[in-house]
């Protein structure tokens, strides 16, 4: 199985490198901004930067663990831990958060879509209010409402995704696949339903593979969409939709090399962006933008 999994590692390699442009920097080396420091959190596999609480990260484990979120400050202190109502954790893989149903309320949308051996005929993505974390409480554990259940299935067949991506403008939930050498992008068009199972639209193929996670700027400019490579940033074009950028050479971002890092998002401003491991008490990195950039 490692042999396989090394000669695959290597096609993608090859495929990828020759896939991703070689503009100039962006954005800077990572630096270190925090440590998380809960025990809990040693799956961590998404990460999404609240639009209620300034300072603070909603993060949750991989698969295996119980249905909730937890809320912690950049240095990685844990806030407050929220039991997700109504939800599963079947495998969790991403976080991420943006605009929903109700006006001028952040929702944020919890990926239960990883499939090791592509055989679930539906995927869920739950979509709840966005909890107000207070930051001088003791860390507490609570309730958030009950999370609406997107039920949605791939055109083809089952596949294997750990990236989720939700358009700030457009409120279109984004999947990438995992597993091939070039991995594909399937939309969810707004508005989701919530009682009946939505079929996924294919909408493009990437040059890269072995996707593990992804963040749209709040401005819904930037995409950023981590491996196990590397990570690449698509830009959108002002008035087009979301998904032509995928179609484009993307530029190449740092990203410190970690155990096991899935976990990236962009901060309010686009700014930056931070990324986080699996493992215990391992380091946030934030990677500020160039400001002579274009």
């Amino acid at each position: 199985m490692a042999r396989i999994f090394s000669v695959c590692l290597v096609a993608v390699m090859s495929c990828s490198c020759a896939q991703v442009g070689a503009q100039g920097k962006m954005f800077k080396q990572g630096k270190q901004v925090g440590r998380i420091q809960s025990k809990q959190l040693d799956e961590i596999s998404g990460i999404a930067v609240s639009r209620k609480n300034p300072g603070v990260f909603w993060v949750h484990n991989d698969s295996g663990g119980k249905a909730q979120i937890y809320a912690i400050n950049v240095r990685g202190h844990l806030l407050s831990t929220f039991l997700v109502t109504g939800a599963k954790a079947r495998d969790w893989e991403d976080i991420a958060i943006g605009p929903g149903p109700q006006a001028n309320q952040s929702y944020l949308y919890i990926a239960d879509i990883g499939d090791n051996k592509a055989k679930q005929k539906t995927v869920t993505v739950y979509r709840v209010p966005e909890p107000m974390v207070s930051l001088t409480q003791p860390v507490s554990v609570d309730r958030t409402a009950k999370a609406d259940a997107i039920k949605l299935k791939y055109p083809d067949r089952p596949r294997d995704a750990e990236t989720l991506l939700v358009d700030p403008l457009t409120k279109d939930l984004y999947i990438i696949s995992k597993r091939e050498l070039t991995n594909k992008v399937y939309r969810a068009p707004y508005p989701q339903s919530t009682e009946d199972t939505t079929t996924l639209q294919f909408k493009a193929t990437l040059g890269t593979g072995l996707s593990v996670g992804g963040d749209i700027s709040a401005h819904g400019r930037f995409v950023v969409v981590r491996s196990a490579l590397g990570a690449v940033l698509f830009e959108r074009v002002s008035g087009k939709p979301l998904w032509e950028a995928f179609k484009k050479t993307p530029r190449a971002l740092p990203v410190k090399s970690e155990p096991q890092g899935e976990a990236i998002a962009f901060d309010i401003e686009g700014r930056g962006y931070y990324t986080v491991s699996e493992g215990k008490k391992q380091p946030i990195y934030y990677y500020e933008r160039i400001k002579a950039a274009d």
